[in-house]
């Protein structure tokens, strides 16, 4: 069988190959916060950082093309109520990056431009991608999947890097980012509950999401771990010391519910590993970002708290993560190498 062309690649290019970039990202972004206690871990963090901006270009070329010269086919996965989830994810790498560059370097302007674009580009995703799915005929519950979470998880990644990066913006812009900050963890956070109902309700009364979409149960970790991030990297730039507190009592909850469905998310993919439902696809990046999401809450809470058991499950946690990418970055390579990766899904 031919190698697919570029113009194949372009035409069928699937969007949740951002995935792999967030991925990375919060492997890096992770990596060195426990450089803090491990220095040998600074120049692995630095070479997850650059590796990661370089496979973001690399990916952002098919991904552009196929809006420039397939945008059809672009607007009909817009459309589809599964595949149209994963297009945020090409806005949230962008947030991702912003908090990468803010970390790893000194270049604010980057880490700006990247913050800037991506909180663009993902609300413009999030209404969209809503937009379809609340007016189309064909969504039924069997559409409904963890998957739905992914515009809601950009919404709340924003005060990530957004709110450290205020006190660097000039002064007539901190108040509109502070705004747009406000914005996106609210919205994001009120989806979530409902979104969270509506995936629970699927487990209990219908079949669950498995085959491709199985590594999707674990997207439930996401928001559990950034929306206490970003509530308390908000709060630190906002005069309300007591609010902060509360706020840690909050993660503290949260952590515990993400602990737990750490658990459940094995449990259940072993469960479809036994019963042969977890074939190799691009969905399988998704074991990645929402596992870094909590060791990034566990090591904040730990910090907060002084606790030792959360670092401990935070470095657990930081060790599967590990695994999960090494296992599907050589899963990825070894599709890109054969050309099957970027045969479309049905």
């Amino acid at each position: 069988m031919a190698y697919p062309s570029f113009s194949e690649i372009s035409r069928a290019f699937a969007p949740g190959w951002f995935a792999a970039v967030m991925g990375t990202g919060v492997l890096a972004l992770t990596t060195h916060t426990l450089a803090q206690r491990w220095p040998w871990l600074t120049l692995v963090g630095e070479a997850l950082h650059w590796f990661n901006t370089v496979l973001f270009l690399i990916l952002a070329v098919p991904w552009l093309t196929r809006w420039v010269r397939f945008r059809e086919a672009a607007l009909q996965t817009m459309k589809h109520p599964v595949q149209a989830n994963f297009y945020p994810t090409f806005s949230i790498a962008l947030l991702v990056l912003a908090a990468q560059w803010l970390v790893f370097t000194s270049c604010v302007e980057v880490a700006l431009t990247f913050w800037w674009l991506g909180v663009v580009l993902h609300f413009i995703f999030s209404f969209a991608v809503l937009f379809f799915m609340f007016t189309g005929e064909q969504v039924t519950v069997d559409h409904v999947t963890p998957a739905n979470f992914i515009p809601a998880v950009g919404l709340v990644v924003m005060p990530l890097a957004g709110a450290p990066l205020l006190p660097l913006m000039p002064e007539a812009m901190r108040e509109i980012a502070l705004t747009v900050n406000a914005i996106g963890l609210g919205a994001g956070s009120m989806m979530y509950i409902g979104l969270l109902g509506m995936t629970l309700s699927r487990k209990y009364l219908h079949k669950p999401a498995q085959g491709i979409l199985t590594p999707t149960v674990w997207i439930h970790l996401a928001p559990l771990g950034v929306i206490p991030v970003s509530l308390m990297n908000l709060l630190e730039q906002l005069p309300f010391p007591a609010a902060r507190e509360a706020a840690t009592v909050l993660m503290l909850l949260v952590w515990g519910f993400g602990v737990w469905w750490l658990v459940m998310a094995i449990l259940l993919t072993l469960a479809a590993r036994a019963a042969g439902q977890l074939p190799f696809a691009l969905s399988w990046w998704g074991f990645t970002f929402p596992v870094g999401a909590l060791v990034a809450e566990s090591l904040r809470l730990s910090k907060l708290l002084g606790w030792s058991s959360p670092l401990a499950i935070g470095i657990a946690a930081w060790l599967l993560l590990w695994c999960f990418w090494l296992i599907t970055l050589n899963k990825t390579l070894r599709g890109v190498i054969s050309g099957a990766i970027f045969k479309p899904h049905p």
